[in-house]
């Protein structure tokens, strides 16, 4: 099997899922499936990925009824790892516009927004919930990604050591926000304030848009008038 020294169409390589049953195989193989993935040079390209993506978590997270397993979660964070653009351009659109509820697929998408998605999809994941009528489904989703905007990583080692002056320290504290803020593009975070007031008077009486509000005030306040 190799999907890169002989490069598969998009109809072979949905006929190649099918016959392989990957929408529907156990979860340990699902695993050891997106590993063998990580590990093919050169990359997938963006059209396979994005198919790999459809075939391999569309149906098991739109079913989802409970918290995924361990298994699914460790497949979807491996995936995710290297090809997150693409999953979050057929995924998370496909969860975004699932009507309904959908508690246990927005809890999802939080947690990957929160753990697992390089900065620019966690940017592509606000878009896509912008492009879509704001409910109350939506807005844990976006109180994630303005999470993202004030949580770095963490501290590299020796970066703050026991050997380091005490000016040093200081400065190197006053530096760690600008090097570790994920900051949104101006257009964005312009189109988020603008959907914020125009949907305000829609969610006047909900806790959870009260509270989007004041971590956007919080994060952005400088930029926001």
């Amino acid at each position: 099997l190799s999907l890169m020294s002989h490069p598969l169409c998009h109809p072979q390589l949905e006929g190649l899922c099918s016959f392989l049953q990957l929408s529907t195989c156990p979860e340990p193989f699902l695993v050891r499936f997106c590993s063998w993935l990580l590990a093919l040079t050169p990359d997938l390209s963006y059209t396979s990925a994005a198919i790999l993506a459809e075939q391999l978590f569309l149906r098991r997270v739109l079913s989802l009824t409970q918290l995924p397993s361990r298994h699914l979660m460790a497949a979807l964070t491996s995936f995710c790892s290297k090809y997150s653009h693409p999953f979050c351009r057929v995924l998370v659109a496909a969860v975004l516009r699932e009507p309904g509820e959908g508690a246990e697929q927005t809890k999802l998408v939080c947690e990957l927004v929160e753990e697992c998605l390089e900065p620019h999809s966690v940017q592509l994941v606000l878009s896509q919930v912008l492009e879509v009528p704001l409910s109350e489904k939506l807005l844990p989703v976006l109180q994630a990604v303005l999470g993202r905007q004030v949580r770095g990583p963490p501290c590299p080692t020796g970066f703050l050591d026991d050997s380091s002056s005490a000016g040093a320290r200081i400065h190197a504290l006053d530096l760690l926000p600008g090097l570790f803020q994920e900051v949104l593009p101006p257009e964005l975070l312009d189109l988020l304030v603008l959907t914020l007031c125009q949907q305000a008077p829609a969610f006047a009486t909900s806790l959870n848009f009260a509270k989007l509000v004041t971590a956007m005030l919080t994060v952005y306040q400088s930029q926001v008038s």
